[in-house]
């Protein structure tokens, strides 16, 4: 019976392994680190509750600050990647990523721990992520309380230290494909209970994918497989569009049109050696001959393979690359 009742019944490497018995195996992004200040940078984290109701939380991220600091800074509000299915923002590698991209740029960061596929399936991290908006933006003036001159969130740090002109989606990978789903329900869907615009989206190499292969996924049947397969496994159930789901093919019919982008400014980032390079830069392409009216920016990097920068954040490359993002936050 033993033997029965540990029968696999979903095998997705290298992320997550299913058994008939209902349990879960999560066979990487599980290490889990406390939040602390980095003695090198001074960044500073610690983990808040987004919704009790839910359980949706977060671990934010602040640069060092002086008892006389008045200058409101930035903020990025993180997705964090793992194909839906893995990781969190105490995962140490996403822990360290988030808080070298807030030492860089100096703003303050909440990297979002939405739930995961396959216990809570999608759209549920939209969802969740979506909600991680709503309790950003209680916190503006005005945010939960039209007309009032200042929100009923209660986090210091957002409250005291945020410019609300100057707030930034962004995430790697799934987090990226969340941050872009926001930003277009956003700015096709005003709603009340966002009370703030978004300036500027990062997406680090954006997990969008499709059915018919394009540029190296035909040469490389072996990951297109792998890809397909990670998608399959999350994809809603109630879903008839497969790999051109809406969800993670925004070129598919029935995506919601790009024009509607609801931010300034785009940066999208690829690696060479990434399946999923090509679809990057037809996002890029796409958002560019779209009536979008913002500025979109491609930054490739040579040599590189998928979220490289998470695996190893000291390389030449990775540190380049924040350096980039962070030029990119900077800009007024």
């Amino acid at each position: 019976m033993g033997s029965v009742s540990r029968e696999i019944l979903h095998d997705v490497p290298p992320y997550i392994r299913v058994y008939k018995d209902g349990t879960i195996d999560r066979l990487v992004g599980t290490e889990l680190i406390p939040p602390t200040t980095d003695p090198k940078t001074g960044v500073t984290s610690k983990d808040i509750i987004i919704s009790p109701e839910t359980g949706i939380s977060a671990r934010m991220f602040r640069p060092p600050l002086t008892t006389t600091t008045t200058q409101k800074l930035p903020l990025i509000i993180y997705f964090h990647g793992g194909a839906f299915v893995i990781a969190s923002p105490a995962e140490p590698k996403y822990h360290t990523s988030v808080a070298k991209l807030v030492s860089e740029s100096r703003a303050i960061a909440v990297s979002v721990d939405y739930r995961l596929a396959p216990e809570h399936p999608l759209p549920t991290a939209f969802d969740d992520s979506y909600d991680a908006l709503k309790w950003v933006s209680s916190h503006a003036p005005g945010g939960s309380r039209p007309g009032s001159e200042s929100g009923s969130g209660l986090e210091e740090w957002i409250k005291n230290h945020v410019d609300f002109d100057r707030i930034f989606l962004a995430g790697d990978s799934a987090g990226a494909t969340i941050a872009h789903h926001l930003a277009i329900r956003v700015g096709l869907k005003p709603d009340p209970d966002v009370m703030f615009k978004i300036q500027g989206m990062i997406l680090i190499n954006p997990y969008f994918w499709g059915k018919d292969p394009i540029g190296s996924e035909k040469t490389d049947p072996v990951r297109k497989t792998m890809v397909d397969k990670w998608w399959e496994f999350v994809c809603p159930s109630d879903s008839d569009h497969g790999l051109d789901d809406p969800l993670i093919n925004p070129f598919v019919n029935g995506a919601p049109d790009l024009a509607g982008l609801g931010c300034g400014r785009v940066i999208v980032t690829v690696s060479e050696k990434d399946i999923l390079r090509d679809r990057g830069w037809a996002y890029y392409e796409a958002l560019e001959k779209s009536k979008w009216n913002g500025n979109v920016e491609m930054f490739e990097v040579e040599g590189e393979d998928h979220v490289f920068h998470i695996f190893d954040p000291n390389g030449d490359k990775a540190v380049n690359m924040i350096k980039k993002l962070a030029s990119f936050v900077s800009q007024e």
